[in-house]
């Protein structure tokens, strides 16, 4: 680039970072008036200077700042490679597609075999299982952890079981310890479903550095956010090609976006029953999909990652707090980390206790009416939703937790642009209705 365009491009960036010092100002927080977020983005002049500075290159799909963003990710985590993706629901889908591909023998995932996952999560835990046309097996969960029991889980593997999938549920990492010796023993793969929990450690080693693919989202409600976007992390080269394969319509080449002949052989290829020299740019190993993310959003990621130890530090902070102010109420089961993990929380589940007489729906009524956030533990009991009636499964147990989740759960936000009045404010509400002082609120 000569200097008039570089200068050109440093004057435009610094104006961004100008406009974004005005525009994205905190507004001061008014009770009763201001809104408590659940979740949101916490963006400042860098990020929309990178959005900016991405665009002006003026080649929009993947290039410099994904390469960027995989690898710094990548090794922020702990593991071998990372695959850049249009949302975290595709990462889920391509994780667990890549491990049906032929090309991994007998391991690959056939139509018919069995993925333990958990009755209380997200659809697109789920979803991959289904599309797959492979079997889920659900497990319960405990109540305030909201992760897999460990003796379901054993007892969920049969002769069919190859593969186990599931979330670390807001934040909270499952038992890794159990979940791998049960992987060893039988030979299953681990898809490890990490997009709510960028950041929270498991003896010490991040989550997402675990299973044979992870996950992780970076939907604006995240714990850093490209708007839409996600990533697979990877173990093996084997099967980080079959998983880009899959994110990239399917093809067999491997060359990156913008690039030719890798493999010094593009035109020496005969695969499947084309002809000898069949460009392998257009040679496809698998029935895949376009999910690649772009270049703004791995930008607005490379970004945002400078900032993630910040963001972790005050999710477990503004935790800490509400657990405090909720410590001393009765009738509420509240959250706890599971053995040998450190959470970067996603929000602050609650639990209404079977014999606290409070009807869940009319708390968060008066909390909306008050203009706290809330949300549900996801999808609840999932083979209550009608999009799951008449799947073929296996069930372990009556899922009587995952009932109690769907009916008496709910979480608060923790995200790293809530203020102490903010969380303040919202621990007065749920108190003052539990309490049955809500009428003077």
């Amino acid at each position: 680039m000569d200097d008039s365009l570089a200068e050109a491009r440093q004057r435009i960036l610094d104006q961004v970072r100008e406009f974004a010092a005005v525009s994205l100002a905190p507004r001061p927080f008014i009770p009763g008036e201001s809104t408590v977020p659940v979740s949101g983005k916490v963006l400042d002049g860098d990020d929309l200077a990178a959005l900016v500075d991405a665009s002006l290159d003026g080649w929009l799909t993947a290039g410099r700042f994904t390469t960027q963003f995989q690898d710094s990710l990548a090794d922020y985590v702990g593991t071998r490679a990372a695959s850049f993706v249009n949302s975290g629901s595709s990462a889920n889908l391509v994780a667990l597609s890549g491990l049906t591909s032929p090309k991994l023998g007998k391991r690959a995932l056939k139509p018919g075999d069995e993925v333990i996952t958990v009755a209380s999560g997200f659809p697109t835990t789920l979803n991959p299982i289904l599309q797959n046309g492979l079997v889920p097996v659900f497990v319960d969960v405990e109540l305030g952890t909201y992760d897999a029991i460990g003796e379901q889980l054993r007892e969920a593997v049969g002769p069919k079981t190859r593969a186990i999938m599931m979330a670390h549920t807001l934040g909270n990492p499952f038992d890794l310890d159990l979940v791998q010796e049960l992987c060893k023993e039988h030979k299953l793969w681990l898809v490890e479903d990490s997009c709510d929990a960028l950041g929270s450690t498991y003896r010490g080693k991040r989550t997402g550095s675990f299973g044979d693919t992870a996950t992780v989202s970076f939907y604006p409600a995240h714990h850093i956010t490209t708007g839409e976007g996600g990533m697979v992390f990877t173990k093996h080269p084997l099967v980080t090609r079959q998983v880009e394969s899959f994110r990239d319509w399917g093809r067999d080449c491997y060359c990156e976006t913008g690039q030719d002949n890798t493999c010094d052989k593009r035109f020496e290829w005969q695969l499947g029953d084309l002809p000898l020299g069949y460009d392998h740019k257009y040679t496809y190993s698998h029935i895949g999909y376009n999910l690649k993310g772009t270049d703004m959003q791995a930008a607005l990621g490379v970004s945002q990652l400078t900032k993630l130890d910040g963001f972790v530090a005050a999710r477990k902070a503004n935790f800490a707090y509400l657990m405090q102010r909720f410590a001393e109420v009765e009738g509420l089961i509240l959250p706890r980390a599971t053995e040998h993990s450190d959470p970067a929380w996603f929000g602050f589940p609650i639990t209404l206790a079977d014999d606290l007489a409070v009807d869940r729906e009319e708390l968060m009524r008066f909390l909306d009416a008050h203009h706290v956030g809330t949300r549900l533990i996801f999808a609840g009991n999932l083979l209550r939703q009608p999009a799951y009636r008449g799947i073929e499964r296996r069930v372990i147990g009556d899922l009587r937790n995952s009932d109690t989740v769907m009916n008496r759960s709910f979480w608060l936000g923790v995200y790293p642009g809530l203020t102490r009045a903010q969380l303040d404010y919202a621990a007065d509400a749920v108190i003052a209705f539990i309490t049955g002082r809500g009428g003077s609120f």
